[in-house]
């Protein structure tokens, strides 16, 4: 006899051993324990993280950004209107 017929020998001698209340219980796991295996596997590889992804870290064409953050902020806001680049939210 093979190990898995063993196996599954022993789990329905220990399911009869089991009261009622506690077979319902194991019907729900088994269940679920079924719908997982049916399940198709991910092959895909693991999708980047949403914000990393919309932020584009690591896209940019400057290698180090601290060191010329107040340049680059200046020259990002307009002296008159600030940070709007819309023409519909300048005063």
């Amino acid at each position: 006899m093979s190990n898995t017929t063993v196996e599954r020998q022993n789990l329905i001698e220990a399911v009869n051993t089991l009261p009622d209340e506690a077979v319902s219980e194991l019907a729900s796991f088994v269940e679920y324990l079924r719908y997982k295996t049916l399940q198709p596997q991910n092959s895909e590889p693991p999708k980047q993280n949403f914000l990393l992804t919309i932020a584009g870290l690591g896209k940019s064409d400057q290698s180090n950004t601290s060191d010329s953050d107040e340049e680059i902020l200046r020259n990002e806001i307009d002296p008159i209107y600030g940070w709007s680049s819309r023409p519909e939210d300048r005063p």
